[in-house]
């Protein structure tokens, strides 16, 4: 089975790092998808892997998180991949308690951690 047509990439700062890592290690798998990705999250991600086909939104704070939601409720997000600070105050913390809440109403797989991404991956 391969990943799903269309992920969502989304990293809290402290967490972009990671999610650079993440790409560069599934990055074959990863070019059999779509990327939507948060602005800064995409930058970092593209700078990783180059070649991947990723959608640049805006920043999360900025309207980004509620892109990636609307691409939920539209069908057009297969997967929601979030790496999540929970160490972090996040001033749109209620953005993000939607776009999760999305994820969750529209049934579609979603990685809040690493561990949980890479057995998304692993599994596709």
């Amino acid at each position: 089975m391969s990943l799903p047509k269309t992920i969502a990439l989304i990293a809290h700062d402290e967490k972009k790092d990671e999610m650079a890592d993440f790409a560069r290690r599934n990055e074959a798998a990863l070019r059999q998808s779509r990327i939507f990705a948060t602005g800064t999250t995409g930058g970092r991600v593209l700078e990783a892997c180059p070649e991947l086909d990723v959608t640049r939104l805006k920043s999360g704070p900025l309207g980004g998180d509620q892109q990636i939601g609307a691409l939920i409720a539209t069908g057009e997000v297969d997967m929601l991949i979030f790496f999540v600070d929970p160490l972090t105050a996040m001033p749109h913390d209620v953005d993000v308690k939607a776009l999760m809440r999305l994820a969750i109403v529209y049934d579609i797989p979603m990685a809040l951690n690493l561990a949980t991404a890479e057995r998304l991956v692993a599994a596709n």
